[in-house]
């Protein structure tokens, strides 16, 4: 599982920050930091953070699989 906030559209609202409090952290009065990988354990949390966040800045992406088309370079 993979998480990707997307910067320029947040506002710093936090309210990911209170609903998972051990992905994202609030840094100043608008710097968000937050954890791109997590564990299963934190699911429902990250997907209520996601869900709770009001410009909808925040992705969760469960596909561990390369990016289709992708081709590994052999040289």
């Amino acid at each position: 599982m993979r998480l990707v906030v997307d910067l320029n559209r947040c506002q710093g609202y936090a309210q990911c920050v209170f609903l998972a409090p051990d992905v994202f952290a609030l840094h100043g009065d608008e710097a968000l930091l937050f954890s791109p990988r997590f564990d299963e354990a934190q699911r429902d949390r990250v997907e209520e953070a996601a869900a709770a966040c009001p410009v909808q800045a925040i992705l969760v992406d469960y596909s561990d699989e390369p990016t289709r088309g992708a081709e590994p370079h052999v040289g």
